[in-house]
């Protein structure tokens, strides 16, 4: 009998592609995946350590493979990931039930990463592509680029490849990802190219959604916002994290954008591609904002009025420059301000959303509920935004259909596939 392996992925999409590539490295060796951890050969625990909840889940997760340890359901754990990267020793020190550790530089990095090979945690209808590894950002709260080292760009052929292999395995839906995929291309070819890939990813197929994730302002290059603009199957999201829009702010957040250029820049997208949906993200609580500075913020917010919006509480995370910045905002601060934000933004999705109502979209299925059916617009990245409720019959999972959208809520929508027809 084949030996098993589990794993706990957490964090975000990139990590989840490690873990697929752990596990195709473990099912050359001879394992055989499974889903549950219980009566596992291994289990490794994927971890994340970017903030400090995910931290603290990332230990209750190993905690509780340690608890199945000890009972006998689990042979061998393996910590891998930011977590194990950033505190091997204090991890080592204290977790003896710990069969091994693996940093994020120990993962197989050079193999073409999918099609064929890599077992999918994601549903098959949408697989994520990793376009490059590591940050040539240095911004001051974030101490992924101290972890994962310079930005790496993956060559465009085994990009391409890794795309026509996920798509013979019926994936609908390709996402790119990387820390920044803005900057894809310029460490290898001179100058970047992420226009030139996804021209090239939104011709392999017409019926297949191209996503592009985690956009730096400060890199972006205009050419490539044409490309989406002129090709139908690229999904018309722009993933653009701002954090703050406060001069100061931006500048001691090491951003290297003004609020000026921001505002030029969303309006060029808007102009560009009508209709686009703009997903970004602030942090409230930087060390020394000001109620001013929040108050700047959270105006913005409204004037913006940005589709899709999430708000991050700032985490103090050492060996980063803002580790060390005077004042320190309290949490209960904190907690305020991103109360407040979250419901500027609550109000704003509701009118958005409201808006769609009478119009046809053109939806994913990802799953089946009682009497339902759950799907997402190409404005919808999965288990990030907003979904779609569809009234229908017989509509199959990983399959797109035209639908009407008859109600809204302040994040998701409802729509009938028989009036969408």
């Amino acid at each position: 009998m084949k030996k098993t392996i589990s794993i706990i992925s957490l964090g975000c999409p990139r990590n989840l592609v490690d873990s697929e590539k752990l596990i195709a490295e473990f099912t050359k060796k001879g394992y055989r995946f499974q889903e549950d951890i219980k009566h596992s050969d291994i289990v490794i625990v994927n971890t994340c350590a970017f903030i400090e909840d995910a931290k603290k889940e990332s230990i209750d997760s190993i905690l509780k493979v340690i608890d199945s340890k000890k009972e006998g359901k689990v042979k061998n754990i393996i910590v891998a990931g930011c977590l194990s990267e950033r505190y091997k020793n204090e991890l080592s020190e204290e977790l003896k039930e710990i069969d091994e550790f693996r940093g994020v530089l120990n993962f197989p990095r050079n193999q073409v990463g999918g099609g064929r090979d890599r077992p999918l945690l994601t549903p098959k209808h949408y697989a994520y592509i990793k376009i490059s590894e590591g940050c040539a950002n240095r911004c001051a709260y974030c101490v992924i680029p101290y972890l994962k080292g310079n930005y790496k760009s993956r060559t465009m052929g085994p990009i391409i490849k890794e795309a026509e292999q996920l798509i013979d395995k019926g994936a609908k839906e390709l996402i790119l990802i990387g820390q920044d995929t803005s900057l894809y291309g310029m460490d290898l070819y001179g100058k970047k190219k992420l226009g030139d890939l996804l021209k090239e990813l939104a011709e392999i197929s017409k019926e297949v959604w191209i996503r592009l994730l985690y956009l730096h302002p400060a890199n972006l290059d205009k050419e490539f916002l044409k490309v989406i603009r002129d090709n139908k199957n690229i999904c018309r999201y722009i993933d653009l994290p701002l954090e703050h829009i406060n001069d100061r702010i931006l500048n001691e957040m090491h951003r290297r954008t003004t609020r000026k250029q921001v505002i030029s820049l969303i309006e060029y997208i808007r102009k560009e591609i009508p209709g686009a949906a703009i997903r970004t993200s602030f942090i409230v609580g930087f060390p020394g904002e000001t109620e001013k500075e929040f108050k700047e913020l959270e105006s913005f917010v409204k004037e913006m009025r940005f589709e899709r919006l999430g708000v991050f509480k700032y985490s103090r995370e050492e060996g980063t420059p803002a580790y060390e910045y005077k004042l320190q905002v309290p949490e209960k601060e904190k907690e305020k301000r991103f109360n407040r934000l979250m419901s500027a933004q609550k109000r704003m999705s509701k009118t958005i959303n409201q808006a769609l109502i009478g119009k046809l979209l053109k939806v994913l299925v990802e799953e089946k509920g009682k009497d339902y059916y759950i799907a997402r617009t190409e404005y919808d990245a999965p288990e990030i935004d907003e979904l779609v409720y569809v009234a229908g019959k017989h509509l199959k999972i990983g399959n797109f259909y035209n639908i009407r959208i008859t109600d809204a809520y302040e994040y998701d929508l409802v729509g009938d596939y028989e009036s969408g027809k």
